[in-house]
């Protein structure tokens, strides 16, 4: 397809192209983006919109941050991969940058969220057998309801969503999946010596921005202590500055023995995960035990430092606790008999919808969109409302206004 081509294309035909030549596993809005600036993003059509979703939490630093940008071209002009095979000149620079930012022994880049969590489980597998005794393929991870980490096999074998393991058995052994926020059924299912780990969001994301109660991820993390279990934080969206802290775990004052991040720790500009742990769990993995072609090149290694020194040269986890306090009052004040729900923490919000008259939370994220706010409904009847966190109260208060129109007009 030329330049000219693309460029007479409607946005129409670009969904045309994607209905025809694409898998059908996404069903995304309609509307057809062209361009990113901070809290802004353009379609096809030259029409702006305030972004509200930040590609699920991987844009906390805005949409094409200059910084983050410039880091790129930088090491792209010098060396983009090496694989694992060589050392490069950025690796150990990057892993002493992100250790030491989050103290910790050790880091294990990888690519994606997803490919954290696996990561997290082998590790605390690993552990569990060398460390804590455990026999031979008997280990246990405990997960809780409504957990979403991800689509491969590993991580649908924890979902509690039919929508994710129906039609995909069969599933990974040694999971166990309990209610979240029941620090009883927690300590329940430590007692068992063959569990290795707890693995869970501080706040599910896909589940709807379900908040447990206060004091949760303390206790949870006391009983890790007490049966010898190492506990997971998932903080793959939840974490880098998004609900007022630099992870949602610093609310209660918990480090996890072993950290996952992603998402935002490229700003968005391309795959990055890492799994953060200390050296009694990390040097389980021996050479040839776990890797990634592209974990850890030079080109994401760059970028994470970039996204990294953003997050706290531009206070944003100060931004998020501020601004996500008045949004959330904001949209409380809200006189609408559709909302029936207003939960979140820091920028990290949702509604829950009650239909009316027929409309649900999709149709009210379409009319959200033709009034220049892009958000999305997950769960059937929950919206998240997640921007940037380079936002600011002026444009937050634009935003509220579209929300409160948008809803007054149903």
């Amino acid at each position: 397809m030329t330049s000219l081509m693309k460029e007479s294309l409607t946005a129409e035909q670009y969904i045309e192209l994607e209905e025809k030549y694409g898998a059908h596993n996404y069903h995304p809005l309609p509307v057809v983006l062209e361009r990113g600036e901070g809290v802004y993003l353009w379609d096809v059509d030259g029409k702006r919109y305030f972004d509200f979703l930040s590609a699920y939490s991987a844009v906390n630093q805005g949409h094409c941050h200059p910084k983050i940008i410039e880091a790129l071209i930088e090491q792209a002009h010098q060396l983009t991969l090496t694989s694992r095979a060589f050392h490069n000149n950025v690796l150990g620079e990057y892993e002493a940058y992100i250790t030491k930012y989050f103290n910790y022994d050790k880091v294990l880049p990888m690519n994606t969220g997803v490919e954290g969590g696996e990561t997290a489980i082998k590790l605390a597998r690993k552990w569990g057998y060398t460390v804590k005794g455990i026999a031979d393929n008997e280990a246990k991870i405990i997960f809780v309801d409504g957990n979403f980490w991800g689509r491969t096999i590993a991580a649908i074998s924890s979902s509690s969503d039919p929508s994710s393991y129906k039609g995909f058995g069969p599933f990974v052994p040694g999971y166990e999946v309990i209610p979240y926020n029941d620090l009883k059924a927690l300590e329940l299912a430590l007692q068992d010596k063959n569990v290795c780990a707890f693995m869970f969001e501080p706040i599910q994301g896909e589940a709807g921005v379900v908040v447990p109660n206060d004091g949760y991820i303390a206790e949870a993390k006391a009983l890790c202590v007490k049966y010898n279990v190492l506990m997971i934080a998932d903080e793959v969206q939840t974490g880098l500055c998004r609900t007022g802290k630099m992870l949602a775990c610093d609310h209660e004052n918990v480090k996890p023995d072993i950290l996952i991040l992603g998402k935002a720790l490229s700003g968005g500009v391309l795959p990055v995960s890492a799994v953060l742990c200390n050296d009694e769990v990390m040097l389980t993995i021996k050479p040839g035990e776990h890797g990634s072609t592209y974990g850890g090149n030079p080109l994401a290694c760059k970028v994470a430092i970039a996204s990294l020194k953003v997050l706290k040269d531009e206070k944003l986890a100060e931004n998020a606790e501020y601004l996500g306090k008045i949004l959330r009052k904001e949209l409380k004040a809200i006189d609408s008999e559709m909302i029936s729900e207003i939960r979140g923490k820091g920028l990290l919000n949702a509604i829950v919808i009650k239909p009316k008259n027929g409309k649900d939370a999709w149709d009210v994220c379409v009319a959200l969109k033709e009034n220049g706010l892009l958000a999305k409904p997950t769960h059937g009847d929950i919206i998240r409302f997640a921007p940037p966190l380079v936002i600011t109260e002026e444009q937050l208060m634009t935003c509220v206004n579209i929300i409160k129109e948008t809803l007054a007009s149903f």
